[in-house]
């Protein structure tokens, strides 16, 4: 009615990038389930001011710029200053007779922001609520300070910095102190919030003086999101003991029955190691509640394996040797009632490997819990069109249930739907391609097979593969360019952390690739090569519905599930991966001939370790891989600066821990039965089909069922809230009574 056009609205809207990426995503998408299975459940967070930088590609070279998001306000939020929070900060701790108290600290306010997280059509809005930094009123005022008083407004900055900006590493953990603060910050203000919220409710009673903590476990159950909220444990044992009064035992028996811990990575430079010291500064008390936390989780072990103190040293919170730091990982088992991983691979991993000594100990502890995606913005969002074939076949009742896609196999051989297929997944090829040809002015072929690698760039994901990839194919077009070739537009998307050189360096490489690749005569519209500036959501919603080939070729044991590979798969794309993360479980439904699995398994991985990674001799053995490196090396794609690539190339030989080399034959190879498949098209859509028809298993509703089943002991709630216009009688026997995750 007023002239508007909603597609172009929603191209003006801000992606709030609020997190890296898989990790923050995943969180989303577990939001958008927990309301649509009617859990009373609360996703909590930082409200940054500035998120993920934006990317942007000059002269092929990553540039960052600030994510002021909020510039033109955020019309989804509401501020609610009635529930502020103090945190502090610093100060030292005194020990009396009633107890350890904390005193001369700093304090800065959180303000909570509620943005509504409707579930799908089921009348139930839930609340994430994020925290931003308020300096309070008389900050460096109160200090018979020298009288300069417009300085103590000027330094209100200060306390505000701690919500400013999102830390953006992926995969990395960078020891600074200001990204402790925000992750005590955030844990601090929740804390408080879910105490206050459980004392308000009849479970809280108190028996006129104390409130009365033996439910608490029963009524709340707070999930860690890998160890970046981990200080919760011991600030709720600060809580119990120091404020409310408990006894140690108790408060650690409420505590362990309350936190469960989700790992989400095995590299170890990504695991949160904090240097005692800055805690020690920070948070005093904290530190002394680790140490005791510590000292009676050690005493435990050396009880059951005495003499065994190889063991007492892995298994320790705290890290001796060089600086002393504290093993956030460790501190989040041993205060857990339940450790996961995000894909049965990787759970596995986390078993025998990375936390072996914990699992022997108590096995029952470790569970996987596969992750997921939500279907309404990851098909019905962002992909209307398969979303209405689909309903079309089966119903529209799969969108809350997605095992429902099963059905679509009596329709395999069905040859209008498979036309259909790919009719949908041409006409979102066409239009993406617009898109294409309009921001990068490059003519793109619209019936070239799209071949996209979208993900944060990062050495173990191996986008170099890729790139070594193309740099053959290139040759071979050369080489002989009468031959049958089956074109393709290689896509490549993704933000490196800025002070990751490597990652860098990669993008770069690509970028200088597309350039000659995209600009030879002889390749003409065979070969197309596009680095996607500034990938994120908004992004991913317009590049994934059109892609024909999913990139997913992380070395087999690196990826702990990775869930773009999910998207894909529901969207109509073929995989070619590794047996990592959730490919193996997505092999496992579809059937392994159904995806385009290559390379080393972790065992090769293991083997080739034992026997030790020689890059060299791949180098000498292939040809083609020779060619390809002998270019880079030798300033072929960047012949103004000849040896602009020399770091990426000694990396490859000398130092590359994710053995590209040792995948890159078996990787082209079946990128050549890609290509032949793709010649046929209906064998192809047949495929296609097969694979939407099995990627039921990855809905976050799936997902967010077993949490609840095995970890938080929640019912979900089938019941349909009525809509506010309707009467509500009789609805207090219906609601379940349950905890609140």
């Amino acid at each position: 009615q007023l002239g508007l056009d909603m597609e172009e609205l929603e191209e003006i809207e801000e992606d709030a990038g609020l997190g890296n990426g898989g990790l923050g995503r995943l969180a989303a998408c577990f939001l958008d389930s927990m309301a649509t299975l009617g859990l009373a459940a609360y996703g909590y967070g930082i409200r940054y001011e500035y998120g993920i930088f934006n990317q942007k590609i000059r002269d092929g070279w990553q540039v960052e710029e600030a994510d002021d998001w909020l510039r033109h306000g955020n019309p989804w939020e509401k501020a609610r200053p009635e529930y502020m929070l103090p945190v502090h900060f610093y100060g030292r701790v005194e020990h009396g007779a009633t107890g350890a108290k904390w005193v001369d600290t700093q304090v800065v306010l959180a303000l909570p922001y509620d943005t509504p997280v409707p579930g799908y059509m089921n009348n139930t809005v839930n609340t994430m609520r994020l925290w931003s930094a308020r300096a309070p009123n008389d900050f460096n005022l109160r200090d018979f300070n020298v009288g300069d008083y417009i300085q103590a407004v000027l330094d209100r900055n200060l306390a505000e910095n701690i919500s400013r900006v999102l830390y953006p590493n992926d995969n990395f953990f960078e020891g600074k102190e200001l990204r402790l603060k925000q992750e005590y910050f955030v844990v601090a203000a929740t804390l408080q919030d879910i105490i206050r919220r459980f004392k308000a409710s009849k479970f809280g009673s108190t028996d006129s003086v104390r409130t009365v903590f033996d439910s608490f476990p029963d009524q709340v159950a707070i999930q860690l999101n890998d160890t970046h909220p981990a200080m919760a444990i011991p600030e709720l044992m600060r809580i119990f003991v120091d404020i409310e009064k408990l006894p140690w035992n108790t408060a650690w028996d409420i505590t362990k029955r309350t936190f469960a811990y989700t790992n989400h990575t095995v590299l170890p430079e990504a695991l949160e190691r904090w240097p005692v010291d800055l805690v020690e500064k920070l948070l005093p008390r904290h530190l002394q509640i680790i140490y005791e936390i510590n000292q009676r989780h050690l005493d435990h072990i050396a009880s059951l394996f005495p003499n065994d103190m190889d063991r007492l040293r892995r298994m320790s919170l705290i890290e001796e040797g060089g600086t002393k730091r504290i093993n956030m990982a460790h501190l989040c088992i041993v205060g857990s009632h339940a450790v996961n991983g995000v894909a049965k691979i990787h759970s596995e991993i986390v078993k025998t490997q990375v936390f072996e000594d914990f699992a022997a100990l108590e096995p029952e502890k470790f569970q996987n819990k596969t992750n997921g995606i939500t279907p309404r913005r990851w098909l019905l969002l962002c992909n209307p069109g398969l979303a209405e074939l689909i309903a079309e076949k089966i119903g529209e009742d799969y969108v809350r249930d997605l095992s429902q896609l099963t059905k679509l196999h009596e329709f395999v051989d069905d040859d209008l739907f498979i036309r259909e297929v790919a009719k949908v997944k041409q006409e979102n090829k066409v239009k993406f391609a617009l898109y294409l040809e309009k921001e990068y002015k490059v003519k793109i072929n619209p019936s070239s097979m799209f071949d996209v690698h979208v993900k944060r760039i990062h050495e173990y994901k191996r986008q170099l593969m890729n790139c070594l990839h193309i740099i053959t194919m290139y040759n071979r077009i050369r080489r002989d360019p009468a031959k049958l070739f089956v074109p393709r537009t290689v896509i490549i998307g993704g933000k490196a952390a800025p002070g990751y050189h490597m990652a860098k360096m990669i993008i770069k490489l690509i970028n200088a690739v597309a350039h000659v690749v995209n600009n030879d005569p002889v390749v003409g519209s065979k070969l197309k090569v596009i680095f996607l500036e500034n990938y994120r959501v908004s992004l991913a919603e317009k590049v994934i519905p059109a892609t024909d080939l999913s990139e997913q070729i992380s070395t087999a044991g690196t990826e702990a599930s990775g869930t773009g590979n999910m998207k894909f798969m529901l969207n109509g794309a073929l995989t070619i991966g590794t047996m990592d993360g959730a490919n193996v479980e997505m092999a496992e439904e579809a059937g392994e001939e159904n995806l385009f699995i290559f390379g080393m398994r972790v065992e090769d991985v293991a083997e080739l370790d034992r026997e030790g990674y020689n890059a060299q001799k791949y180098y000498n053995e292939l040809p083609e891989l020779q060619q390809a490196v002998d270019q880079i090396e030798r300033g072929f794609f960047s012949p103004k600066e000849p040896d602009l690539f020399k770091d990426v190339v000694n990396m490859l030989f000398h130092h590359d821990r994710f053995k590209v080399f040792a995948d890159y034959e078996a990787y082209v190879k079946c990128q050549e039965k890609v290509s032949e498949l793709y010649l046929n098209s209906k064998a192809w859509t047949k495929m296609v089909i097969r694979n939407i028809a099995a990627a039921g298993k990855f809905s976050s509703d799936r997902t967010i069922k077993e949490y609840a089943r095995d970890i938080w002991h929640v019912e979900p709630s089938d019941l349909k809230i009525p809509p506010p216009n309707e009467p509500r009688d009789a609805v207090e026997d219906k609601t379940p009574n349950g905890t609140a995750a």
